[in-house]
């Protein structure tokens, strides 16, 4: 059973991971005709925080992006894990909360940002993870 939970961990890790750096890859157009590209992010941002004043956006567009490319290389390499995977939980969750305040709940639940972000709450309670710069370092 322990060595399911390991796998799951890990695929829960990696999909995490390569979510984020996925989204972050198309707004920086590195996904070639397939990306959204800066401008259209940019827009998407000030749709999803309908709320809150538009010069806003752009600082929102860039932390989400830094937030975002941080948390997924952490996650991908296995490194603090336990704080990425609660960061990306909240941050997921927010998103989802942003959302549905301005689009409704069927947007989040759509797109399973909900979803995104309990898996995240479970990894961020695992308590070893294996495969990871973590188990690394806590063997060394």
């Amino acid at each position: 059973m322990k060595k399911y939970q390991d796998i799951a961990a890990l695929l829960l890790r990696l999909a995490l991971a390569l979510g984020f750096l996925s989204a972050v890859a198309s707004r920086l157009n590195l996904w070639g005709k397939h990306s959204s590209g800066w401008t259209n992010f940019l827009t998407y941002t000030g749709e999803v925080n309908s709320f809150v004043p538009a010069a806003a956006v752009p600082v929102l567009a860039i932390l989400s992006t830094i937030l975002e490319s941080s948390l997924g290389v952490l996650l991908l390499v296995g490194f603090k894990t336990r704080y990425a995977a609660s960061a990306s939980a909240i941050l997921t969750l927010l998103f989802a909360l942003a959302m549905a305040i301005s689009f409704g709940i069927k947007e989040p639940l759509d797109y399973s940002v909900f979803v995104c972000s309990a898996a995240a709450f479970l990894l961020a309670g695992i308590s070893q993870y294996r495969w990871s710069i973590d188990e690394v370092l806590q063997k060394g």
